[in-house]
């Protein structure tokens, strides 16, 4: 199965581009006709049997989907508690969800006949998923990078330029991932009629939200099938990272018609300590315009964006897709938080037990998942969306180990 237009109305944003109160076109009237022609592109290309067809063979040949559902057995008994699995989206092309989305774009890049792609990336794993997906489509690419993370995810700046990628860091602000999207934005208003920009998330104006949602549903929808096949059964719980949001948008969408399953999104609570920087912008933020839509944000009184932290630079960021703010306001999905700490803890020990190495956005999505693993007891089910690997993250964790 591939990506197509939302089912119901709780996946998808209504004809202003808002999932309620969120969302929406917030940018300059140079980009209001590139976004028109954008959406006007994309669901010409949903509609498109050929389109879907083209998708299907990317995701199979080129991604290697479906992707496993792993039990964590090992992981399971060391934890004591409910029957935890992995949904391992470590193992597709380039190791992450990145691709899901960006192959996609570019196969509707080439549709629009445009002949330049941007990006933004902070971990780097989109950054890397861009620059594969347009070397396959032979098309170039310029990735925007904090440079702040490109000091920290050196492997995955080099895997981008080896893929022919023009990577250029940001030294503005800081010099993490709102720095990067913030360039990216200020490249494509002087360059739209020839560029598409690759947004990486569940962020920015309309159609962006929407449409990265659609491409990255494929993982529940993978997950559910897999579930039902391999335990008989829907889990108790299902549980993913959050930052931008667009792996636990992708995974949550399989299973938000399903009452009798609790969802959860982790977001990153950095430190701990009282007064520190963090990236909790659902749970410690509140509504403001970031990046072209509305939704939750990291803000001061007067409405100035706050410096976000996490170990996990793909959880950097100060807001959170609009969609996550709607599913937040209406109780559907509960966010929780985990620690650099808890992180770090959920990477070792998920190493240790089962000989896999998370990317350190995915262990807080783990931590989380071991303690309601905990709580639900041994005849439950808790399903956890495995974004990616984290070979870019032993150096970090390696250093805070002092291994």
């Amino acid at each position: 199965m591939t990506a197509r237009s939302a089912p119901s109305g709780v996946t998808s944003a209504d004809h202003r581009g808002r999932w309620g109160d969120y969302g929406g076109v917030f940018v300059p009237e140079s980009l209001m006709e590139a976004l028109r022609r954008l959406e006007a592109a994309r669901a010409e290309a949903w509609a498109d049997p050929s389109f879907h067809d083209e998708l299907d063979r990317l995701n199979r040949e080129v991604i290697g989907r479906p992707t496993p559902l792993y039990l964590a057995s090992r992981l399971t008994r060391k934890v004591g508690g409910a029957r935890i699995w992995l949904k391992r989206e470590d193992m597709a092309f380039t190791g992450a969800h990145k691709i899901n989305n960006t192959l996609g774009q570019l196969l509707l890049t080439v549709r629009m006949g445009k002949t330049r792609v941007l990006a933004e990336t902070g971990a780097g794993m989109h950054g890397v998923a861009t620059a594969a997906a347009a070397a396959y489509f032979g098309i170039p690419c310029r990735v925007y990078m904090g440079a702040e993370d490109t000091r920290r995810q050196s492997h995955n700046v080099a895997r981008m330029k080896m893929l022919g990628a023009d990577v250029r860091p940001v030294t503005n602000g800081t010099q993490t991932l709102k720095d990067a999207i913030n360039e990216a934005l200020r490249d494509w208003v002087s360059t739209v009629e020839s560029t598409h920009y690759v947004i990486g998330s569940v962020v920015g104006p309309h159609p962006y939200p929407q449409m990265v949602g659609d491409l990255q549903s494929i993982i529940g929808r993978e997950a559910k099938g897999q579930m039902l096949e391999l335990a008989g059964r829907l889990p108790e719980a299902v549980v993913a990272c959050v930052g931008g949001g667009s792996n636990a948008i992708g995974i949550f969408r399989g299973f938000l018609d399903d009452p009798e399953v609790e969802i959860y999104g982790v977001e990153a609570a950095g430190t701990g300590q009282e007064g520190s920087p963090h990236s909790a912008a659902i749970g410690l933020g509140r509504p403001g315009v970031l990046h072209g839509a509305r939704s939750y944000l990291l803000q001061d009184n007067d409405g100035q964006i706050l410096p976000a932290h996490s170990v996990a630079p793909g959880l950097d960021y100060p807001g959170v897709g609009p969609e996550h703010s709607m599913l937040k306001d209406s109780g559907r999905v509960r966010y929780l938080t985990a620690t650099d700490a808890d992180a770090v803890a959920a990477f070792r020990t998920l190493a240790s037990s089962e000989g896999i190495l998370p990317a350190l956005e995915s262990a807080h999505a783990v931590a989380r998942g071991m303690d309601l693993a905990r709580s639900l007891g041994r005849d439950a089910d808790v399903l956890v969306c495995l974004s990616g690997r984290g070979d870019k993250d032993v150096d970090i964790v390696a250093g805070m180990l002092g291994l």
